[in-house]
Protein backbone atom coordinates (compact mmCIF):
# COMPACT_ATOMS: atom_id res chain seq x y z
CA UNK A 1 0.00 0.00 0.00
CA UNK A 2 2.84 2.43 0.86
CA UNK A 3 4.52 1.72 -2.49
CA UNK A 4 1.23 2.31 -4.29
CA UNK A 5 0.72 5.68 -2.55
CA UNK A 6 4.28 6.80 -3.31
CA UNK A 7 3.82 5.80 -6.96
CA UNK A 8 0.61 7.81 -7.20
CA UNK A 9 2.28 10.88 -5.66
CA UNK A 10 5.19 10.65 -8.09
CA UNK A 11 2.79 10.34 -11.03
CA UNK A 12 1.11 13.59 -9.94
CA UNK A 13 4.34 15.60 -10.39
CA UNK A 14 4.44 15.56 -14.25
CA UNK A 15 0.67 16.14 -14.31
CA UNK A 16 1.03 19.24 -12.14
CA UNK A 17 3.91 20.49 -14.30
CA UNK A 18 1.71 20.06 -17.36
CA UNK A 19 -1.10 21.92 -15.60
CA UNK A 20 1.17 24.87 -14.77
CA UNK A 21 2.31 25.11 -18.42
CA UNK A 22 -1.25 24.94 -19.81
CA UNK A 23 -2.55 27.53 -17.32
CA UNK A 24 0.41 29.82 -18.05
CA UNK A 25 -0.15 29.60 -21.80
CA UNK A 26 -3.90 30.14 -21.43
CA UNK A 27 -3.26 33.48 -19.71
CA UNK A 28 -1.06 34.54 -22.64
CA UNK A 29 -3.73 33.62 -25.20
CA UNK A 30 -6.49 35.65 -23.49
CA UNK A 31 -6.87 39.12 -25.09
CA UNK A 32 -5.58 42.02 -23.05
CA UNK A 33 -2.19 43.46 -22.13
CA UNK A 34 -1.26 43.43 -18.42
CA UNK A 35 1.15 46.29 -19.03
CA UNK A 36 -1.66 48.52 -20.35
CA UNK A 37 -3.87 47.56 -17.41
CA UNK A 38 -1.19 48.37 -14.81
CA UNK A 39 0.02 51.55 -16.52
CA UNK A 40 -3.52 52.78 -17.18
CA UNK A 41 -5.48 53.43 -20.35
CA UNK A 42 -4.17 56.99 -20.52
CA UNK A 43 -0.50 55.95 -20.26
CA UNK A 44 1.95 57.01 -22.95
CA UNK A 45 3.57 54.31 -25.16
CA UNK A 46 6.94 54.71 -23.42
CA UNK A 47 5.27 54.21 -20.03
CA UNK A 48 3.57 51.03 -21.28
CA UNK A 49 6.87 49.79 -22.69
CA UNK A 50 8.58 50.49 -19.37
CA UNK A 51 5.88 48.53 -17.58
CA UNK A 52 6.32 45.61 -19.99
CA UNK A 53 10.05 45.64 -19.22
CA UNK A 54 9.39 45.63 -15.46
CA UNK A 55 6.96 42.71 -15.79
CA UNK A 56 9.35 40.77 -18.02
CA UNK A 57 6.79 40.54 -20.83
CA UNK A 58 9.42 41.23 -23.49
CA UNK A 59 11.22 37.97 -22.69
CA UNK A 60 10.52 34.78 -24.68
CA UNK A 61 7.48 32.86 -23.49
CA UNK A 62 9.50 29.88 -22.26
CA UNK A 63 11.76 32.19 -20.26
CA UNK A 64 8.70 33.75 -18.67
CA UNK A 65 7.30 30.29 -17.91
CA UNK A 66 10.44 29.00 -16.20
CA UNK A 67 10.70 32.23 -14.20
CA UNK A 68 7.06 31.80 -13.17
CA UNK A 69 7.68 28.13 -12.28
CA UNK A 70 10.70 29.06 -10.17
CA UNK A 71 8.70 31.69 -8.30
CA UNK A 72 5.88 29.17 -7.87
CA UNK A 73 8.20 26.63 -6.25
CA UNK A 74 9.16 29.34 -3.73
CA UNK A 75 5.48 29.99 -2.98
CA UNK A 76 5.37 33.25 -4.95
CA UNK A 77 2.34 33.40 -7.25
CA UNK A 78 2.81 37.06 -8.08
CA UNK A 79 0.72 40.08 -7.11
CA UNK A 80 -2.78 41.02 -8.15
CA UNK A 81 -2.77 43.70 -10.84
CA UNK A 82 -5.80 45.48 -9.41
CA UNK A 83 -5.10 45.37 -5.66
CA UNK A 84 -1.33 44.80 -5.55
CA UNK A 85 -1.88 42.15 -2.86
CA UNK A 86 0.06 38.86 -3.23
CA UNK A 87 -2.10 36.30 -5.05
CA UNK A 88 -1.52 33.60 -2.42
CA UNK A 89 -2.71 35.97 0.30
CA UNK A 90 -5.73 37.06 -1.73
CA UNK A 91 -6.82 33.46 -2.38
CA UNK A 92 -5.94 31.56 0.76
CA UNK A 93 -7.07 34.04 3.42
CA UNK A 94 -10.78 33.76 2.60
CA UNK A 95 -11.72 32.55 -0.86
CA UNK A 96 -10.17 29.09 -0.94
CA UNK A 97 -11.51 28.12 2.49
CA UNK A 98 -14.97 29.41 1.60
CA UNK A 99 -15.06 27.16 -1.47
CA UNK A 100 -13.64 24.29 0.59
CA UNK A 101 -16.47 24.61 3.13
CA UNK A 102 -19.06 24.78 0.36
CA UNK A 103 -17.58 21.70 -1.35
CA UNK A 104 -17.46 19.67 1.88
CA UNK A 105 -21.02 20.47 2.94
CA UNK A 106 -22.42 19.91 -0.57
CA UNK A 107 -20.54 16.61 -0.95
CA UNK A 108 -21.75 15.31 2.43
CA UNK A 109 -25.34 16.18 1.53
CA UNK A 110 -25.01 14.59 -1.93
CA UNK A 111 -23.43 11.37 -0.63
CA UNK A 112 -25.87 10.85 2.25
CA UNK A 113 -28.99 11.59 0.20
CA UNK A 114 -27.75 9.79 -2.92
CA UNK A 115 -26.72 6.61 -1.08
CA UNK A 116 -29.98 6.57 0.88
CA UNK A 117 -32.11 6.91 -2.27
CA UNK A 118 -30.00 4.36 -4.15
CA UNK A 119 -30.11 1.76 -1.36
CA UNK A 120 -33.85 2.20 -0.76
CA UNK A 121 -34.43 1.88 -4.49
CA UNK A 122 -32.49 -1.41 -4.55
CA UNK A 123 -34.24 -2.80 -1.47
CA UNK A 124 -37.62 -2.08 -3.11
CA UNK A 125 -36.36 -2.81 -6.62
CA UNK A 126 -38.87 -3.03 -9.44
CA UNK A 127 -41.60 -1.61 -7.20
CA UNK A 128 -43.62 1.58 -7.46
CA UNK A 129 -41.32 3.26 -4.91
CA UNK A 130 -38.29 2.35 -7.03
CA UNK A 131 -39.87 3.99 -10.08
CA UNK A 132 -40.79 7.14 -8.13
CA UNK A 133 -37.31 7.53 -6.63
CA UNK A 134 -35.59 7.09 -9.98
CA UNK A 135 -37.97 9.62 -11.57
CA UNK A 136 -37.08 12.10 -8.82
CA UNK A 137 -33.38 11.42 -9.45
CA UNK A 138 -33.90 11.97 -13.18
CA UNK A 139 -35.60 15.29 -12.45
CA UNK A 140 -32.67 16.28 -10.25
CA UNK A 141 -30.33 15.60 -13.14
CA UNK A 142 -32.50 17.42 -15.67
CA UNK A 143 -33.10 20.68 -13.81
CA UNK A 144 -30.20 23.15 -14.34
CA UNK A 145 -28.38 24.20 -11.18
CA UNK A 146 -28.93 27.91 -11.76
CA UNK A 147 -32.70 27.38 -12.03
CA UNK A 148 -32.70 25.44 -8.74
CA UNK A 149 -30.78 28.29 -7.10
CA UNK A 150 -33.11 30.99 -8.41
CA UNK A 151 -36.21 29.03 -7.30
CA UNK A 152 -34.73 28.45 -3.83
CA UNK A 153 -33.92 32.13 -3.52
CA UNK A 154 -37.39 33.15 -4.72
CA UNK A 155 -39.31 30.91 -2.29
CA UNK A 156 -37.16 30.77 0.86
CA UNK A 157 -35.48 34.17 0.76
CA UNK A 158 -37.81 36.55 -1.11
CA UNK A 159 -41.31 35.13 -0.40
CA UNK A 160 -40.92 33.45 2.98
CA UNK A 161 -37.94 35.41 4.31
CA UNK A 162 -36.57 32.36 6.12
CA UNK A 163 -33.05 32.53 4.68
CA UNK A 164 -30.69 35.34 3.63
CA UNK A 165 -30.61 36.11 -0.07
CA UNK A 166 -26.85 36.02 -0.47
CA UNK A 167 -23.54 36.01 1.37
CA UNK A 168 -21.51 33.55 3.39
CA UNK A 169 -20.56 33.22 7.04
CA UNK A 170 -23.64 32.28 9.06
CA UNK A 171 -25.10 28.73 9.12
CA UNK A 172 -28.22 30.04 7.35
CA UNK A 173 -26.10 31.08 4.35
CA UNK A 174 -25.05 27.46 3.80
CA UNK A 175 -28.50 25.95 3.27
CA UNK A 176 -29.52 27.17 -0.19
CA UNK A 177 -26.11 26.81 -1.93
CA UNK A 178 -25.73 23.29 -0.50
CA UNK A 179 -29.23 22.32 -1.68
CA UNK A 180 -28.52 23.80 -5.13
CA UNK A 181 -25.34 21.74 -5.51
CA UNK A 182 -26.66 18.70 -3.66
CA UNK A 183 -29.72 18.15 -5.86
CA UNK A 184 -27.84 17.19 -9.01
CA UNK A 185 -25.01 15.54 -7.07
CA UNK A 186 -27.28 13.28 -5.06
CA UNK A 187 -29.26 12.38 -8.20
CA UNK A 188 -26.11 11.15 -9.96
CA UNK A 189 -24.96 9.20 -6.89
CA UNK A 190 -28.41 7.65 -6.41
CA UNK A 191 -28.62 6.39 -9.98
CA UNK A 192 -25.01 5.17 -9.92
CA UNK A 193 -25.55 3.39 -6.59
CA UNK A 194 -28.66 1.64 -7.85
CA UNK A 195 -27.06 0.61 -11.15
CA UNK A 196 -23.92 -0.72 -9.43
CA UNK A 197 -25.81 -2.62 -6.76
CA UNK A 198 -28.22 -4.14 -9.27
CA UNK A 199 -25.23 -5.40 -11.23
CA UNK A 200 -23.69 -6.84 -8.06
CA UNK A 201 -26.95 -8.59 -7.17
CA UNK A 202 -26.55 -10.74 -10.28
CA UNK A 203 -23.25 -12.17 -9.00
CA UNK A 204 -22.95 -15.72 -7.68
CA UNK A 205 -21.67 -14.74 -4.21
CA UNK A 206 -24.88 -12.78 -3.57
CA UNK A 207 -26.99 -15.84 -4.34
CA UNK A 208 -24.64 -17.89 -2.14
CA UNK A 209 -25.11 -15.44 0.74
CA UNK A 210 -28.89 -15.73 0.43
CA UNK A 211 -28.60 -19.54 0.23
CA UNK A 212 -26.65 -19.55 3.51
CA UNK A 213 -29.51 -17.73 5.19
CA UNK A 214 -27.99 -14.25 5.38
CA UNK A 215 -30.50 -11.50 6.08
CA UNK A 216 -31.35 -8.79 3.56
CA UNK A 217 -29.51 -6.17 5.63
CA UNK A 218 -26.27 -8.21 5.74
CA UNK A 219 -26.41 -8.98 2.02
CA UNK A 220 -27.00 -5.34 1.09
CA UNK A 221 -24.50 -3.61 3.37
CA UNK A 222 -21.76 -6.24 3.80
CA UNK A 223 -21.72 -7.79 0.32
CA UNK A 224 -23.58 -5.69 -2.25
CA UNK A 225 -22.88 -2.10 -1.18
CA UNK A 226 -19.16 -2.54 -0.52
CA UNK A 227 -18.54 -4.18 -3.88
CA UNK A 228 -20.68 -1.57 -5.66
CA UNK A 229 -18.83 1.41 -4.16
CA UNK A 230 -16.02 1.63 -6.73
CA UNK A 231 -17.97 3.56 -9.42
CA UNK A 232 -19.72 5.55 -6.68
CA UNK A 233 -16.36 6.65 -5.24
CA UNK A 234 -15.32 7.76 -8.72
CA UNK A 235 -18.43 9.91 -9.10
CA UNK A 236 -18.05 11.40 -5.60
CA UNK A 237 -14.39 12.19 -6.25
CA UNK A 238 -15.11 13.90 -9.56
CA UNK A 239 -17.94 15.89 -8.01
CA UNK A 240 -15.83 17.00 -5.06
CA UNK A 241 -12.98 17.96 -7.37
CA UNK A 242 -15.39 19.97 -9.49
CA UNK A 243 -16.73 21.76 -6.42
CA UNK A 244 -13.21 22.59 -5.26
CA UNK A 245 -12.57 23.98 -8.73
CA UNK A 246 -15.10 26.64 -7.84
CA UNK A 247 -18.85 26.29 -8.22
CA UNK A 248 -18.96 29.40 -10.39
CA UNK A 249 -22.73 29.60 -10.91
CA UNK A 250 -23.50 28.94 -7.26
CA UNK A 251 -20.98 31.44 -5.97
CA UNK A 252 -22.17 34.05 -8.47
CA UNK A 253 -25.88 33.60 -7.74
CA UNK A 254 -25.44 33.72 -3.96
CA UNK A 255 -22.59 36.30 -3.99
CA UNK A 256 -20.16 33.94 -2.27
CA UNK A 257 -16.55 35.11 -2.34
CA UNK A 258 -15.06 31.78 -3.34
CA UNK A 259 -12.68 30.49 -5.98
CA UNK A 260 -15.27 30.30 -8.76
CA UNK A 261 -16.35 33.90 -8.31
CA UNK A 262 -12.79 35.23 -8.13
CA UNK A 263 -11.93 33.48 -11.42
CA UNK A 264 -14.84 35.20 -13.19
CA UNK A 265 -14.06 38.59 -11.63
CA UNK A 266 -10.34 38.41 -12.36
CA UNK A 267 -10.93 37.40 -15.99
CA UNK A 268 -13.43 40.25 -16.46
CA UNK A 269 -10.95 42.77 -15.04
CA UNK A 270 -7.96 41.19 -16.86
CA UNK A 271 -6.23 40.53 -13.52
CA UNK A 272 -4.10 37.77 -15.05
CA UNK A 273 -1.90 36.85 -12.04
CA UNK A 274 -4.98 36.41 -9.83
CA UNK A 275 -6.86 34.39 -12.47
CA UNK A 276 -3.76 32.31 -13.16
CA UNK A 277 -3.24 31.54 -9.47
CA UNK A 278 -6.91 30.66 -8.87
CA UNK A 279 -7.11 28.35 -11.90
CA UNK A 280 -3.81 26.70 -10.96
CA UNK A 281 -4.97 26.00 -7.39
CA UNK A 282 -8.26 24.57 -8.66
CA UNK A 283 -6.48 22.33 -11.16
CA UNK A 284 -4.00 21.16 -8.52
CA UNK A 285 -6.85 20.32 -6.14
CA UNK A 286 -8.57 18.31 -8.87
CA UNK A 287 -5.38 16.29 -9.41
CA UNK A 288 -5.06 15.76 -5.65
CA UNK A 289 -8.67 14.58 -5.32
CA UNK A 290 -8.18 12.08 -8.16
CA UNK A 291 -5.10 10.72 -6.39
CA UNK A 292 -7.11 10.31 -3.18
CA UNK A 293 -9.86 8.51 -5.14
CA UNK A 294 -7.29 6.05 -6.53
CA UNK A 295 -6.00 5.39 -3.01
CA UNK A 296 -9.59 4.96 -1.76
CA UNK A 297 -10.07 2.19 -4.34
CA UNK A 298 -7.41 0.13 -2.60
CA UNK A 299 -8.99 0.60 0.81
CA UNK A 300 -12.39 -0.54 -0.50
CA UNK A 301 -10.97 -3.50 -2.42
CA UNK A 302 -7.30 -4.38 -1.92
CA UNK A 303 -7.34 -6.65 -4.99
CA UNK A 304 -7.66 -3.61 -7.25
CA UNK A 305 -4.40 -2.42 -8.78
CA UNK A 306 -4.85 1.05 -10.18
CA UNK A 307 -2.04 1.83 -12.62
Amino acid sequence: MVTFIIRRILLCIPVLLGVTFIVFMMMHIIPGDPAVIMAGEAARPEQIEQMRYQLGLNDPVLTQYFRYLGNLLRGDMGNSIRSGVPVSQELFEVRFWTTMQLAIFASIASVLLGLMIGIVSVVWRRSFLDVVLMLIALMGLSIPNFLTGVLLMFFFAVNLGWLPVAGWGDPQHIIMPVIMLGVSGSAIIARMTRASMMEVFNQDYIRTAYAKGASERIVIFRHALRNALIPVITVVGLQFGGLLSGAMLTETIFAINGMGRVIIQSLNTRDFPLAQGAILICAAMFVLVNMIVDIAYRFVNKRIDVA
